[in-house]
């Protein structure tokens, strides 16, 4: 048997997908969120302001999401 060995692009893979996971759980917490402010039924108001804060949220998971799959197709690419 070879001995293996973790390569530069091994730890960009799996770095990714950490990433990737890390907005994923993101992107469940905003769902949640969202959720239960149409649960609660609030007024208009109350329910931008919810939306509001769930926005940045949201685009930040977006974002972490693509560049871990962005990385981990870069590492398997480079592999």
């Amino acid at each position: 048997m070879e001995p293996t060995t973790t390569s530069v692009f091994d730890l960009l893979v799996w770095g990714g997908a950490g990433l990737s996971l890390i907005g994923l759980f993101g992107l469940i917490w905003c769902i949640i969120y969202v959720a239960r402010a149409r649960k609660a039924k609030l007024s208009d108001d109350d329910m931008r302001n919810h939306l509001r804060k769930a926005l940045p949220m949201n685009l930040g998971a977006l974002f972490l999401s693509v560049i871990g799959l962005m990385l981990v197709i870069l590492g398997i690419f480079l592999r």
